[in-house]
């Protein structure tokens, strides 16, 4: 560069004029080229997910151009629950999934190869909700209750626990199959009596139904997880890919903590919340990258939970540390892992 500044001082002002738009004309062109030449290096990666704040870190991320940024494109492809997502990436439509552990769990015990990347997510945002007009005002009275749940899901699983905490079996409920977007319709509608809901969809039955309803946390304080998951084959075919992709949401995690107020907006625009939505349900999410014992822990409870109920023919609990490929996360965050092998 400093020997064609050189040589354009010592041309007269003429000559220097009739060049100029040539050589801007050539770095446009080398510029275009480049450009062109980092699109093309840009891998897709298609993720599978439902459009709420357990996905805060990919809104983040996408807004942020962090996986652009790490050679990556991301296709996100919006499900209806994790278990359709997961379902989704099992049927090839995308490469990745996010879903709660409960997923992982009961594919693990069906025999599908599937490996979890990171949790980013540890939330508390599950509720069951009644009517009272249905003559709901304890717990004790959804016995025989006809109870809204999206079937195979960690909801079921919530669910069935916070019976048993409270003196009942399943079999003491009727339980109906509700996909989480027909949840806030079947409860005012009167096709249930109770439901099993998160965020936001709790927050629209409160709004609609007000003070005709009631509600409890189904998680009894248990934290659920949201994971990444892929097949396995997609995990270790290209380790480097899985660790950009991991690094562009831990960038997203250092943008949270530095820029709190305003990775909030990013996720309120992207999920569709609105002001009273988003205050009630920020609280309720623990956005960081992990892969913590308590992981697995939790994992072997909801599977013998699972065998205990028949709801599934495995007969015994499959080891999960089979299940989690740590290594990506560990090369991009090593405080993130503390699994025990």
């Amino acid at each position: 560069m400093s020997i064609i500044i050189k040589l354009m001082r010592s041309l007269p002002a003429p000559a220097v004029m009739a060049i100029i738009p040539i050589g801007l004309s050539a770095i446009i062109l080398g510029l275009s080229a480049c450009q062109g030449e980092h699109a093309a290096k840009l891998e897709t990666v298609t993720i599978g997910m439902e459009s709420t704040a357990v996905n805060s870190l990919i809104f983040i991320a996408v807004d942020q151009n962090y996986f652009a940024a790490n050679g990556l494109e991301i296709a996100i492809k919006d499900y209806a629950s994790g278990l359709a997502a997961v379902n989704g990436m099992l049927n090839n439509e995308v490469d990745t999934a996010t879903a709660a552990e409960f997923v992982t769990v009961g594919k693990a015990l069906a025999g599908e190869n599937l490996r979890a990347l990171a949790s980013i997510d540890q939330f508390r945002h599950i509720y069951l909700i009644g009517r009272k007009d249905r003559g709901i005002q304890n717990v004790a009275d959804i016995k025989a209750k006809k109870i809204g749940v999206p079937l195979k899901t960690a909801a079921e699983f919530y669910l069935g626990r916070f019976l048993e905490l409270n003196g009942m079996s399943l079999p003491q409920a009727d339980f109906i199959n509700v996909a989480p977007p027909q949840a806030v319709d079947a409860l005012a509608n009167g096709d249930v009596d109770a439901v099993i809901a998160w965020q936001p969809g709790v927050k629209t039955i409160e709004d609609r139904l007000g003070d005709g309803v009631v509600k409890w946390s189904a998680q009894s304080g248990q934290a659920a997880y949201c994971l990444v998951v892929s097949k396995e084959r997609w995990a270790k075919r290209d380790p480097e890919r899985v660790k950009r992709f991991l690094k562009s949401l831990a960038q997203a995690e250092g943008y949270l903590l530095r820029h709190p107020d305003e990775a909030r907006a990013i996720v309120q625009r992207r999920a569709r919340y609105d002001d009273a939505v988003m205050a009630t349900i920020w609280k309720e999410h623990q956005l960081s990258l992990s892969l913590d014992q308590s992981l697995i822990l939790a994992m072997e409870d909801q599977a013998r939970w699972m065998i205990k109920n028949t709801l599934t023919g495995a007969k015994d609990t499959p080891d999960f540390l089979d299940f989690i490929y740590e290594g990506a996360l560990a090369a991009v965050k090593p405080g993130a892992v503390n699994i025990i092998r």
